[in-house]
């Protein structure tokens, strides 16, 4: 799929990156020209978002969906490297001086499984190419939750209720700072917004998010 750290032919074309019109707030894809920015998306005109704006680089399907499972589940860390890249071009406009680069946080014994974290790798990329400070444990999951996958959105936020929480000898980095709050995939949003109270919590300025892919409602 790799070939100096750039997608081969086939693998570029089956990979939805995300161009034109987006939601300030989530980075979802909106119809419409980008010089209409900025634009909000529905779901986000309808749920409290405790971030400010947010920005993803690939839809979450075909080579976008198989380059996060790799990264996950096939032990693909090469991957990052790319993909903290295309997250960079994509953070672009949310960027600012001096932000603090904050992965979403794995449970112990997940991270073990998973031999990393793979919000951290790309968090960690993403600070090295912004020339930003990354603190990859200013947040910690206070208790273990079960996996996301197969919920709805009100079981998707009420799944990570209190599972995050900030680390207490390093919240005080986030003082007063604005966060770049980072993870592979957004899909209702419930995860960022558990670590983004969590930053909160530990006297952040401001938190925007950034994902490698987006799940995007079908048309």
């Amino acid at each position: 799929m790799i070939d100096d750290h750039a997608l081969c032919g086939a693998c570029w074309r089956d990979t939805p990156f995300i161009t034109g019109l987006v939601c300030d707030r989530c980075g979802a894809p909106l119809p419409g020209d980008a010089a209409e920015a900025p634009a909000t998306c529905d779901d986000c005109l309808a749920l409290a978002r405790p971030w400010t704006r947010g920005r993803a680089a690939v839809i979450y399907d075909g080579g976008g969906r198989d380059l996060v499972l790799a990264l996950k589940h096939r032990d693909r860390q090469d991957l990052a490297v790319p993909m903290a890249r295309w997250m960079l071009a994509a953070a672009a406009p949310i960027l600012a001086k001096g932000m603090l680069v904050v992965p979403v946080p794995l449970h112990p014994l997940r991270f073990l499984r998973r031999r990393g974290n793979q919000a951290a790798l790309l968090a960690s990329g993403v600070a090295r190419g912004a020339g930003l400070t990354h603190c990859p444990d200013l947040l910690v999951r206070a208790r273990r939750t079960p996996t996301q996958e197969g919920r709805d959105r009100e079981e998707r936020f009420a799944n990570v209720v209190g599972a995050v929480a900030p680390h207490p000898r390093r919240a005080a980095r986030a003082a007063g700072r604005a966060v770049l709050l980072v993870d592979d995939v957004m899909t209702s949003g419930a995860t960022l917004a558990g670590a983004a109270e969590a930053c909160l919590a530990a006297g952040a300025a401001e938190v925007r998010v950034l994902a490698f892919a987006r799940v995007a409602r079908r048309a």
